[in-house]
C-alpha cells in the first residue's frame, strides 16, 4: 500500500514525477500482484511497455530485490505516555541511546504539560516504539 500511495503522489501534476521511477514502481507492482491476478497484470505489462522496457515476458520478469539499505532508517518516532495514556510522539535518532532517550523524553512538552510538575518516579524504553513516564 505504501508504494501504491507513493505512486500515485508521483502522478500528480504538481509532483516532480521521476519517469524511470515511475516505470521501475509499476513494474514491481505488477511483478507483486502477478501471482494473484495474472491475466490482468500481463496485459498491463505489454500496455505500459513493460515487456519491450524489461525484454521479456511478466511471468518470466525477475522477482523485485531488496535494498537493505533503503530499509536502514536514520530517525525513529516513539510515543510517549506519561502515566500510562498516550501523550504525545518524539522523533529522535536511530542510534540513540536508552539514556538519551529517556533524557529528552523527559525533556519533551509531552511529559512536562501532563507530568503537573510531579518528579519521575520511574522511566521504561520499549526500543523503537514508546517511553512510558511515570510521574
Amino acid at each position: 500500500m505504501k508504494m501504491l500511495n507513493r505512486l500515485e503522489e508521483s502522478t500528480k501534476e504538481s509532483s516532480k514525477a521521476c519517469p524511470e521511477g515511475l516505470t521501475e514502481g509499476l513494474s514491481m507492482l505488477l511483478r507483486l500482484l502477478y501471482p494473484v491476478v495474472p491475466h490482468i497484470t500481463t496485459r498491463l505489462w505489454k500496455d505500459l511497455g513493460l515487456q519491450a522496457a524489461y525484454g521479456c515476458e511478466l511471468a518470466d520478469a525477475p522477482w523485485p530485490k531488496v535494498d537493505e539499505s533503503a530499509l536502514v532508517r536514520e530517525e525513529l518516532e516513539l510515543m510517549i505516555q506519561v502515566n500510562g495514556k498516550l501523550r504525545g510522539s518524539l522523533r529522535i535518532s536511530a542510534l540513540a541511546t536508552e539514556e538519551a532517550i529517556k533524557q529528552a523524553a523527559i525533556n519533551s512538552e509531552a511529559f512536562q504539560k501532563f507530568s503537573e510538575g510531579r518528579p519521575l518516579k520511574k522511566a521504561i524504553v520499549v526500543p523503537g516504539r514508546l517511553v512510558n513516564l511515570v510521574a
